[in-house]
């Protein structure tokens, strides 16, 4: 049983820190903060970028708790 509870909280631990990892990749490409190199697209594809990172993720993790 403890083992059990233990493989739970690790899952839901490592799914936090991969939902606050790509907010904060993403955040950091749409503030300037990451940026891609010029011949990849530049600034304001990291922009864009960022914000798709940012919107699928709020989009996953609310699905996530949705379907617990």
């Amino acid at each position: 049983m403890a083992k059990q509870q233990g493989g739970k909280v690790l899952n839901i631990v490592a799914w936090l820190t991969g939902v606050l990892v790509s907010l904060s990749v993403g955040f950091a490409m749409i503030d300037g903060i990451l940026t891609l190199p010029t011949w990849l697209g530049g600034q304001m594809l990291a922009w864009i970028v960022g914000w798709v990172v940012v919107a699928t993720t709020i989009v996953s993790a609310v699905l996530a708790i949705l379907q617990k």
